[in-house]
Parts: C-alpha cells; sequence; structure tokens
C-alpha cells in the first residue's frame, strides 16, 4: 500500500469537507453564540453561522474526521447521478444559486482527484513481458547471439575490474550485460545476469533510461544548462524521478483549472451573459467526471480485458458526448452549437493536457 498516496486521498476528502457548510443536527442550542455573543435560538447562529452547540468529545471528533474522509452525506448521491446522466443540468443549477442539495464542484474535484491517484497506487502498470512464440530458425540465431553476447559480456567485465575507475568501460560491461538479460528474455530462459552495482536489473526500463542519459544518447536539452544538469541527474535514478513526476501531478492537480478556464471561455467570447465563474464551474465538474472514469477503468480494467475495452470505448465515445450534454445544458446551447463547441473543447482538451504535463515534469524534475 502506498502511504503517500493513503495520505493523499485522506488529505482530499478532509479538505473537501472542510468547504462544504455544515448541514447536520448541530444540538441544542445553548442560548448564545460562543463565537460572535448573539443571542440565538436555533441550531445555527443567524449572525455568523456557527453551530450553537459545540462538540468537546473525542468521540464526535472522530466522527467528523470519517465524516470529512468517507463522505459528503446525502448530497453526493443527488450529485453523482446527475453529473453522470445530465451534467448541463447540474451545472446551470450550481451557477444559477441552487447549491444547497448538491455537493460544491471544487469539493467534488478536490476529493475525486486525490482518490483516483490513490486507486493509481494500487493499480500501477508494470513492465511488459515478452510473450511472442518464436519459430525454430529465429530461436536458433537468437541462441548465437546470446552465446556472443555472453562472451563479449565476460571480456568487458575483465576489462572493466582491470581498470576500476574507468566510468566508460563500467557502461560497456552495463550495455553488455543489458544485451544478455534482453536476449535470455526473449528465449524465455533464466536470467543469468545478476542485478548491477548501480542496483537496476539488466534489461529493464530503468537500466535502459540511466545508460542511456550517462552515457549521452538521450541528452536533455532545455535551454539553461544549471536546468539540464539537474534533470540529467534526476534521470540517472528513473525509479526517483517517476515517483516525484507522480507526486507533483496530484500536489498540483489544481493546476489544470486555471489552464483550462480560459480555453473554454473562448468558445463564449461574442455570447454575453457568461463569466470566468460560470466556466469555472464547468470546468471543474467536468474533470471530475474524467477522474471518476479513469478512476473506474483503472480499478476494473486489471480485473477482466473485457472492462479495459469497455473503458477504452467510454473515453473515446464517452467523453466527447458527456462533454456535448453539459455544454448543451449548462449554456443553453442549441444542438448544432454543441457540437461545434464540443469539436473545439476535444482539441483544446489535448493542448490544456498537455499544457499541464510540461508543467508538471518542470516542477517534479527540477524543483
Amino acid at each position: 500500500m502506498d502511504i503517500d498516496a493513503a495520505g493523499g486521498a485522506a488529505t482530499g476528502g478532509i479538505l473537501a469537507g472542510a468547504l462544504e457548510r455544515p448541514t447536520g443536527h448541530a444540538g441544542d442550542a445553548e442560548g448564545h453564540c460562543t463565537d460572535c455573543g448573539q443571542s440565538v435560538d436555533g441550531k445555527f447562529c443567524p449572525n455568523c453561522g456557527q453551530p450553537t452547540h459545540v462538540h468537546r468529545s473525542l468521540l464526535h471528533l472522530g466522527e467528523e474526521m470519517l465524516h470529512g474522509v468517507l463522505h459528503f452525506d446525502a448530497r453526493i448521491w443527488r450529485t453523482l447521478p446527475l453529473l453522470a446522466i445530465n451534467p448541463g443540468r447540474l451545472t446551470r443549477e450550481w451557477v444559477q444559486g441552487r447549491r444547497t442539495r448538491y455537493v460544491s464542484p471544487l469539493a467534488m474535484f478536490l476529493f475525486t482527484v486525490f482518490l483516483m491517484f490513490f486507486a493509481f497506487s494500487f493499480t500501477g502498470v508494470g513492465a511488459p513481458t515478452a510473450t511472442t512464440t518464436l519459430d525454430p530458425e529465429e530461436r536458433i540465431e537468437l541462441l548465437e547471439d546470446l552465446e556472443t553476447a555472453r562472451v563479449e559480456l565476460a571480456a568487458a567485465s575483465r576489462t572493466a575490474q582491470g581498470t576500476p575507475g574507468s566510468s566508460a568501460l563500467r557502461l560497456t560491461e552495463q550495455a553488455r550485460e543489458t544485451t544478455v538479460a534482453v536476449l535470455e528474455s526473449r528465449l524465455g530462459l533464466p536470467a543469468t545476469t545478476s542485478k548491477r552495482t548501480d542496483g537496476f536489473t539488466p534489461g529493464s526500463w530503468q537500466a535502459n533510461v540511466h545508460d542511456a542519459v550517462a552515457s549521452g544518447d538521450l541528452k536533455v536539452s532545455l535551454g539553461h544548462d544549471g536546468l539540464n544538469k539537474t534533470v540529467t541527474k534526476k534521470l540517472l535514478n528513473p525509479d526517483l524521478a517517476l515517483y516525484k513526476l507522480q507526486q507533483t501531478a496530484y500536489k498540483f492537480s489544481f493546476l489544470l483549472i486555471p489552464i483550462s478556464i480560459p480555453f473554454v471561455a473562448l468558445l463564449f467570447l461574442w455570447r454575453r451573459g457568461f463569466t470566468l465563474y460560470d466556466h469555472g464551474v464547468f470546468v471543474l465538474y467536468s474533470l471530475t467526471a474524467m477522474s471518476i472514469l479513469a478512476m473506474i477503468v483503472s480499478i476494473l480494467g486489471p480485473l477482466w480485458g473485457g472492462f479495459a475495452a469497455l473503458g477504452a470505448l467510454a473515453f473515446t465515445f464517452g467523453v466527447p458526448a458527456h462533454m456535448f450534454a453539459q455544454l448543451k445544458g449548462a449554456y443553453g446551447l442549441s444542438w448544432f452549437s454543441a457540437a461545434w463547441r464540443t469539436l473545439f473543447l476535444l482539441v483544446f482538451c489535448v493542448f490544456a493536457f498537455t499544457l499541464f504535463i510540461l508543467a508538471i515534469i518542470t516542477l517534479g524534475l527540477t524543483g
């Protein structure tokens, strides 16, 4: 279990719960508000809105934590169905002020994104394995190549041991180890090469990236020498670089909001009556729906190949259909107006996601 991801999911739930206005039973009225001193005769202060009964028990503290992490009370069950089948109505009603029955778009987005990355921590995709059946001639050829590679590895190892301080000779030895490991994997033979001195398994993608960066075959060119050196150093440890990117992605997932809003606003430049706030609500609910879909596919996909195929279909056809329905309902558009805006929005999504990925790479590998 990824503890950081679990902490992210818990934090997301608590943050989302903190954004919600209290709606449950607050207890018996105490006569005066403990915050502002206003006289009260109900369960909430009419002046500042604080509950008039202030709990001070450990049991209630645990109850609040569970509530913040696990659910958003009954409003979640009114919000999710509309988000799935009628996102335009959900967006329109929130913008028009009918909000008490629904979970806020920001709360939904925060909780869903953190929950999505939490699910991803359990469903990581491993390195692909070779499953191709070799014909006899190809197998003989690979066996000959393997014998040659083993001889070259033995020679490179002897040379590297004779000159321990030579990094070039050590890289040559590692390259020979990688060649032997790849051939053994293709032939279905047990690995004979042990782990390298740098800890990477010969033939793994981590070893290949490390060797490519160390040998100079993979060069980082970002227009700044200091930045190039920093990113190159991170890529020498690919596992750490990937971990940093994953952590940065969910910590800065909120960047998708300011990146996406201008693209949606471009679709309505000549139409009055819509504000950036309206577009922000649209973006938040749309991103939430896409995150939920990605989370469901990541959980069900590994269980059965059919779920993965259904997920691919959902992203191919379901995402445009959802965008069309949300645009049409939220902004009161005709079928034609919603259709062409959906096409442009799909293109804008590519630009927005590319900008987000570039930002994550910059923040993750240079921080």
